[in-house]
């Protein structure tokens, strides 16, 4: 068995004997009242013996009585509902803060019965923890990584699922005067030139590869204390916003964490909408021929669901009631076609 499956497994008598609090007085209390039941006994009268008995049975009685309640409850107990399989995904952090991952999975196991388990971790971490063999599907953002992770004959292929956008995020203050500038390259210079505090994620996640393709794509090396690489970047997006805000300073971000903690921070949307911002998200099944134990047919079955009409529908609809506006757009074959 691979780490991280478990379907549990029925405990039949063992739960009925460790939920019932009828059993658990008898086998807690009972050898203390044996002990002190044999001291009182050895000192008293018959007649008080017998009250004593008498009292005894009718104890029993009750005991007996709440022990026939909970088999009864165990008895007509609703059974659990079947689990037809379970998957494991390993998935870029944003997705799952956003809460699409669990939209996502709660969907396809209402309708298949199969499970999705998840584990978060920056795309670079996540694909490391695919080439395990312990997972059975990765979700990512990092073009060039998963292009490597399928080169390598880790996954089979990468898969369009929903994409959203980063923006460029500061005080509002803006020190560095970038609002508005119609590319992340003008800003960027900007920001370096003005040597305004720049927050970096630096784990190798997604976001991070993205923020560095933008410095090279400017034509820049950001270097010195104005560009601060966060000792916790790897923890997520969410974390790294709210610590670039608690440092009044700038950095690199997707649209969706921003929008679900936006309440949360002072920071101001200052650069976006510009096609290099754009921020693809994939699926990538693992290589059932490298990893035989891989569930292929059941994460085959979870691709599927997210790449049809209704994944795709469940995806551009996520998030409108709430924020105002999608936190992601539909990708896949199916999904490019549907309504806005």
């Amino acid at each position: 068995m691979r780490k991280g499956d478990c379907n549990g497994a029925d405990a039949g008598p063992a739960l009925f004997f460790a939920s019932c609090p009828a059993f658990l007085f008898l086998e807690v209390v009972n050898p203390v009242v044996v002990t002190i039941g044999k001291q009182i006994m050895e000192g008293i009268t018959l007649q008080d013996k017998v009250k004593m008995v008498s009292l005894a049975i009718v104890i029993l009685t009750v005991l007996l009585f709440v022990l026939s309640g909970c088999a009864k409850q165990q008895a007509t107990a609703p059974p659990a509902p079947a689990v037809a399989g379970q998957i494991l995904l390993a998935s870029t952090i944003g997705p799952i803060d956003a809460g699409i991952v669990a939209a996502l999975e709660e969907s396809f196991e209402k309708k298949t019965g199969i499970r999705v388990r998840h584990v978060g971790a920056g795309t670079g971490a996540a694909l490391e923890m695919a080439k395990s063999g312990n997972f059975d599907v990765v979700m990512v953002h990092a073009k060039d990584l998963e292009e490597k992770f399928v080169a390598d004959g880790y996954g089979t292929k990468r898969i369009d699922l929903m994409y959203n956008d980063f923006v460029i995020v500061g005080p509002e203050s803006d020190p560095a005067q970038i609002k508005g500038l119609k590319t992340p390259a003008e800003a960027l210079k900007k920001i370096m030139d003005t040597k305004s505090l720049f927050i970096s994620r630096g784990d190798n996640s997604g976001t991070d590869v993205a923020e560095k393709a933008q410095w090279k794509a400017a034509g820049l090396k950001p270097a010195g204390d104005w560009y601060h690489v966060y000792e916790k970047g790897s923890e997520g997006n969410v974390k790294t916003l709210k610590y670039t805000d608690e440092q009044n300073a700038y950095t690199i971000i997707d649209r969706a964490t921003y929008l679900t903690v936006k309440d949360q921070v002072k920071l101001k949307v200052l650069v976006e909408k510009d096609e290099a911002l754009l921020n693809y998200i994939s699926l990538i099944p693992v290589n059932a021929q490298k990893f035989p134990e891989v569930k292929d047919e059941l994460a085959q079955q979870f691709i599927d669901f997210c790449t049809s009409i209704e994944g795709q529908t469940i995806i551009r609809d996520f998030g409108k009631d709430k924020y105002g506006e999608p936190l992601f757009f539909p990708n896949s074959t199916e999904g490019k076609n549907l309504p806005k």
